[in-house]
């Protein structure tokens, strides 16, 4: 099990895993051992490195309060100190796979006396989505070009470490949990040649947004996260011709792709690191509900949770993304599609799934009880019928009006129904959310 830890907390034992930052401020000229001599820890502590990640199945993990006091508790004071754990947050869709890692950890240090749980991180603050969006895009720069390279190494029939990309999902985690709909707003932004690779971005961002509405913890939800980053694997087997045609698929190419899922699940099998959630969700993101989907056509609850969760969070980005054949759907049009679509996904996490983006996500656009047209811009979790729009056209007298940011919970105005872009022919909407945070084509 991976855990991310400040550098000062690090200790003689610990199996380091990874270290955050450019590699170029990393001290070490390998990661992925463990530390045994005093002289690493010193090099480790003057680096500008700040935060590193360990492997506590195999090191030590952080030193519990006990071993850092100069002398023992007294035995009463020992004894007081031991206050009830606190209850777990809800686990809802997790899958039971994840039991077996967690028994095998447990059993691995079965020997020793139980430690104290490490104090939990404490989640990020809160952000507006201006203040949000401009970290969100160095955030997807830097994860397009690691999946890019992922993708390049699997294409070359190397072998893919599932858990050297743990440290980039916890900052597109960080990123949704202070505020959900800037990276996955601007991750839907993507151009048609770089689908494949933000695609998966997009997806990790959007399991991590559903996990934390229905519940799951944050390791829950990293494991989520990295569930759909590397959902789509398979498709670095796929022919780029393929992939990318403009046109139809013929029925054998489309048999082609439907192999996808099937091939990523053994290309993760022979690599490391994919645990069974990952494994899971990239085997069967295409199963429906009623059965009908690939590769196994299963049911129901034979679909395990979060593969439910990933088959609604990769359609989701599928029909809102611009594609070789297609333009991308309105993001409010999405939602109402995919809810027409019976026997396709689990309904209740479907509606979930809608909470936590909105029923008008970021990006739709609306027609206001005033006649006025406007972007969504950001979300109300309190009243999901009321967000922050942009104003900008009048459909009375069919001309542009002065751009106004409007918050619908004031009550001076209301959404009757979202409008087709296609129909208007706005030209490049998405700048009116943006507002600079990364270049925009017209």
């Amino acid at each position: 099990m991976l855990k991310k830890i400040p550098v000062d907390q690090a200790r003689l034992g610990m199996h380091l895993h990874a270290m955050e930052g450019a590699w170029i401020n990393h001290p070490f000229w390998k990661t992925r051992f463990v530390i045994n001599d005093p002289e690493d820890l010193r090099k480790l502590a003057s680096s500008s490195v700040r935060e590193v990640w360990i492997d506590i199945t195999k090191g030590l993990d952080v030193a519990p309060p006990e071993e850092s006091l100069p002398t023992p508790l007294p035995a009463a004071a020992s004894h007081a100190s031991h206050a009830p754990h606190a209850p777990h947050a809800p686990h809802v869709p997790h899958t039971p796979h994840a039991s077996h890692a967690s028994h095998a950890s447990h059993a691995s240090h079965a020997s020793h006396a139980p430690h104290p749980p490490a104090p939990a991180q404490s989640r990020p603050a809160q952000r507006s989505m201006a203040d949000e969006l401009h970290e969100a895009a160095a955030i997807c720069n830097r994860s397009k070009t690691a999946v890019l390279s992922m993708f390049r190494e699997a294409r070359l029939g190397h072998a893919v470490d599932a858990e050297s990309c743990l440290p980039l999902v916890e900052e597109i985690s960080n990123s949704v949990t202070r505020n959900p709909g800037a990276l996955v707003s601007l991750a839907r932004l993507k151009s048609q040649d770089e689908y494949t690779y933000m695609h998966s971005v997009a997806v990790c961002a959007l399991m991590v947004a559903l996990g934390r509405e229905v519940g799951m913890d944050d390791d829950a939800c990293r494991s989520a996260g990295l569930a759909g980053l590397m959902h789509d694997l398979g498709k670095a087997a796929m022919p780029m011709e393929v992939l990318n045609k403009p046109g139809k698929l013929t029925d054998e190419e489309f048999a082609l792709i439907k192999g996808h899922p099937e091939r990523g699940h053994e290309m993760l099998l022979e690599g490391r690191g994919a645990n069974a959630d990952v494994l899971e969700v990239c085997l069967h993101h295409h199963e429906k509900v009623d059965g009908s989907g690939y590769p196994h056509q299963l049911a129901g609850d034979q679909i395990l949770p979060l593969a439910r969760m990933g088959a609604i969070c990769d359609v989701y980005d599928a029909i809102t993304s611009n594609r070789p054949y297609k333009a991308g759907w309105d993001p409010a049009e999405s939602i109402a599609r995919m809810a027409s679509w019976q026997g396709h996904f689990d309904a209740a996490l479907f509606n979930r799934f809608v909470k936590s983006l909105g029923i008008y996500p970021v990006g739709s656009l609306v027609r206001l009880h005033s006649g006025r047209l406007g972007v969504v811009v950001e979300q109300n979790a309190a009243a999901l019928t009321a967000p922050v729009i942009k104003v900008f056209f009048s459909t009375k007298s069919n001309m542009p009006i002065s751009v106004q940011r409007l918050d619908l919970t004031g009550g001076s105005d209301r959404i009757v129904g979202r409008e087709s872009v296609a129909k208007w022919g706005f030209k490049n909407l998405d700048a009116l959310w943006v507002d600079g945070a990364m270049p925009l084509k017209g």
